[in-house]
């Protein structure tokens, strides 16, 4: 009777909890089995490693009674991360590799049936889970990978990480026969320059590029709404070329969550991510969760650190719209099913584009609208006032005539529009440590501070518009980052009326 223990990880969100996978070799009716509630990927992992042992040659049990349990049993297990450490299990119960060569080490990857590893999703979500983890009480000091998949968790854990091609290879290291710096990964390369279309290439709408670089030095939410064909789009795919760079912990977090789907690409490392679902996207597809017991992040949590950009917004169902005011808020999503919860990061930046009617041209300067009053307001109806509510910036993007087109000349590039962002975001990161959007509380009343005359202007037209107290304070932290492009110590109320007009346009709906 023999028994080895192996330790990997399991995913569930960004925790990747610890699993000990433990193997026992009995005497009795030959059979293999797994227990410890895996998923069919998992129970398959049967044939894989009985055909990846021999082909790599070494001696397959297969006289005796083999059980393997992933703990702890209540937490479901899925793909083919655990192949490895159960080889390696195997191994260890039979005595080819010493026990105590184990302890020490995480190991995650799929075999292929000659012994060759496969990437596993979520290495770097893994490597993120295990270096935030209190190691007081734990062992794991070097996490053994696939080679491709070592790449993207080196990120994390340079020092920490080994990059393995072959199921021989982690058989020699582990009997000491070749040494550990022969396995890491090689240094990456410099990450790319993003190529962004440039906002030159946008001629007119001044003042909605004003409302994006304000939008985008303050992390703030933006609702464009325009006729067909004004530029709504154009203006948002060039949106990600304005943004701040990424700090170290945000483009962590980032391709963390990217790499729980397998869409974190190492030559894109602290490029901030642009996602633009559909209008037909569905609420899982858009917050996270799916079938069955493995819960994925949507949208809004792959465009964490990122812009979340929706065309055609009143084209969405209405349901999937208001799961959005919650993350909107928070900054994060808490999805629950029957048997399983999970919390993904999903501070995104929202960018939103919508026609102003039905037919689109209502407003416009040469094409009459055809829609009637009722249908205009049931379109706009389709965008809820607590959405809206949450939305801090709204512009009207108008449609320019083709002889005004052709005769503007090109517009301030993005590469001076960024400078500025750059100076602005990080005014507010040495005030207060944080974006703009993120202030609340006593830090909203530090920093946004008003004098008696621009308090009591505020207080006048916020009784006269009706808005909400959210409104109020969104228009704070508005004002607060067009003082803080402008380098101004304190809020002016040229600021204030400027960040005022920015909630208009769909106010009177």
């Amino acid at each position: 009777m023999a028994l080895a223990q192996v330790a990997s990880r399991a995913l569930l969100g960004l925790e990747a909890p610890p699993v000990q996978v433990e193997v026992h070799l009995a005497n009795g009716l030959p059979s293999f089995s797994i227990v410890g509630l895996p998923e069919a990927e998992v129970r398959e992992a049967r044939d894989r490693v009985r055909s990846a042992l021999l082909n790599s040659g070494f001696a397959f049990p297969a006289s005796r009674r083999i059980v393997v349990n992933l703990a702890p049993a209540d937490l479901p297990k899925e793909s083919g991360r655990f192949d490895l450490p159960i080889a390696l299990g195997l191994l260890a119960a039979e005595g080819t590799i010493p026990p105590q060569a184990l302890v020490g080490h995480e190991f995650a990857g799929e075999l292929s049936l000659s012994g060759a590893l496969r990437p596993v999703r979520g290495a770097l979500a893994m490597a993120y889970a295990m270096a935030r983890q209190d190691t007081s009480g734990n062992n794991a000091l070097c996490f053994v990978l696939p080679a491709q998949s070592a790449a993207e968790a080196a990120l994390v854990a340079p020092d920490a990480v080994l990059g393995v091609r072959h199921l021989s290879e982690v058989v020699a290291y582990l009997c000491k026969q070749c040494a550990a710096a022969s396995l890491r990964p090689a240094p990456q390369p410099p990450a790319q320059t993003p190529e962004v279309a440039d906002m030159a290439e946008v001629r007119g709408h001044s003042a909605a590029k004003r409302a994006l670089e304000i939008a985008a030095a303050g992390n703030h939410h933006a609702l464009m709404v325009g006729p067909p064909g004004s530029g709504k789009s154009m203006l948002a795919q060039r949106f990600a070329g304005l943004l701040p760079p990424m700090r170290p912990d945000e483009a962590l977090e980032s391709a963390a969550v990217l790499s729980l789907v397998g869409r974190f690409d190492v030559a894109r490392w602290g490029q901030r991510p642009f996602r633009s679902p559909h209008h037909t996207a569905s609420a899982v597809a858009l917050v996270g969760g799916g079938g069955g017991s493995v819960l994925r992040p949507g949208e809004i949590s792959l465009a964490h650190q990122g812009t979340l950009f929706l065309d055609e917004l009143p084209e969405f169902d209405r349901s999937v719209l208001e799961s959005l005011r919650e993350p909107l808020e928070s900054g994060r999503i808490h999805i629950s099913r029957a048997a399983r919860q999970a919390e993904f990061p999903a501070r995104f930046q929202f960018i939103g584009a919508m026609n102003p009617c039905p037919c689109g041209y209502l407003g416009h300067a040469t094409r009459t609208c055809r829609c009637t009053p009722e249908q205009v307001a049931r379109y706009q109806g389709r965008i809820s006032g607590p959405l809206l509510d949450r939305i801090d910036i709204q512009v009207e993007v108008g449609a320019l005539e083709p002889d005004e087109l052709l005769r503007l000349p090109q517009g301030e590039s993005s590469h001076a529009i960024a400078a500025r962002v750059a100076a602005a975001a990080e005014r507010q990161i040495q005030r207060q440590g944080c974006m703009n959007t993120a202030l609340t509380g006593a830090a909203l009343d530090d920093h946004c501070a008003l004098d008696a005359h621009a308090s009591n202007w505020l207080a006048g037209a916020l009784k006269r518009l009706g808005w909400s107290a959210r409104a109020a304070h969104r228009v704070l932290k508005v004002s607060r980052t067009i003082a803080d492009l402008a380098a101004q110590e304190s809020i002016a109320l040229a600021h204030l009326a400027e960040a005022m007009q920015y909630r208009r346009v769909m106010a009177g709906r």
